[in-house]
């Protein structure tokens, strides 16, 4: 049953509840709709669109460790136009908040693919992919310096028209520079944090597990690090902060949000159960009844 307490405004982005999923995580959506009901989420983040089809990384790109998961995918996909004719056509009524996540290997492609999604009705927002560690080109690089950061993020902003979100990588000293520079270019809210750069090594074999070496660690491992990074900037920036990393449950969740985030995003966990976001989201409301609290954004930045 839907709670009226749960809602949440990301700027102009209303989202029933602050549950989102992550990027990579959840595929298109369609694929969970045998475990949850999907509209009943906060929103869907859809797998990574570049302009052109991408096989992505050679395997093995997958790695477990003992408090989460290495990726080294690549960004595999069928391109934008793929997505425009085969993909949205399916899944543009499962949630009104579905989202894609745009990533390209130059400035040119992810205004391609911004200005592509700009014309599909129901999809109200991209989060806008500048820091991926697993791709040659592209990817992180944007995301690691300030100038790089606000170019991109300018040149999709003149011509991508409505919510843009922009994922930021802790793969950096100082993310408050980052996020600010980010900011001043024109995002409307940041999603924080993309994976952290990671390798795992087979000591029987003597050699790397991932073929491209590094990857991006993923899950309670680096819950931690999400929550500084979150803390951080949602101190020092003017606009709403998504919190992501680690997150397996409400109390996570809550965590999040009394740092500063807005709403989440739940990834790794859902290879894991299925069912965790539909399980945080009634678990969420159960928090308020037990602390008497009459609306979830009156936690928001408590810390």
């Amino acid at each position: 049953m839907k709670d009226s307490r749960l809602e949440i405004n990301i700027g102009d982005l209303h989202l029933q509840n602050p549950v989102m999923t992550a990027s990579g995580t959840f595929g298109y959506g369609d694929e969970y709709k045998d475990f949850i009901d999907v509209s009943s989420l906060g929103g869907i983040i859809v797998k990574g669109t570049t302009g052109e089809r991408r096989e992505g990384n050679s395997y093995p790109r997958l790695a477990e460790t003992p408090a989460g998961m290495i990726n080294a995918v690549g960004l595999q996909n069928k391109g934008i136009d793929y997505f425009c004719h085969k993909i949205y056509p399916q899944i543009k009524d499962l949630n009104h908040n579905i989202i894609v996540n745009v990533s390209g290997s130059s400035i040119e492609e992810y205004c391609t693919v911004a200005e592509r999604i700009n014309d599909l009705e129901t999809i109200p927002a991209i989060e806008l992919n500048i820091s991926c560690p697993n791709v040659k080109k592209g990817g992180m690089g944007f995301g690691t310096d300030k100038t790089m950061a606000a170019e991109v993020v300018s040149q999709v902003r003149k011509i991508y028209k409505k919510h843009l979100i922009v994922k930021l990588t802790p793969n950096v000293t100082n993310i408050v520079e980052i996020a600010q520079s980010i900011e001043e270019a024109g995002a409307d809210s940041l999603s924080l944090i993309n994976t952290v750069l990671a390798v795992a090594v087979d000591a029987e074999k003597q050699r790397p597990i991932l073929s491209t070496i590094t990857g991006g660690l993923s899950g309670p491992a680096i819950k931690p690090i999400a929550l500084r990074c979150v803390w951080q900037v949602a101190h020092n920036v003017n606009i709403p902060v998504i919190g992501l990393g680690g997150i397996q449950n409400a109390n996570d969740v809550i965590e999040f949000m009394l740092v500063g985030a807005s709403a989440v995003q739940v990834g790794t966990a859902n290879f894991i159960n299925p069912k965790v976001t539909s399980e945080i989201i009634a678990d969420l409301s159960d928090y308020l009844d037990r602390h008497q609290i009459n609306n979830i954004k009156d936690i928001i930045g408590r810390i």
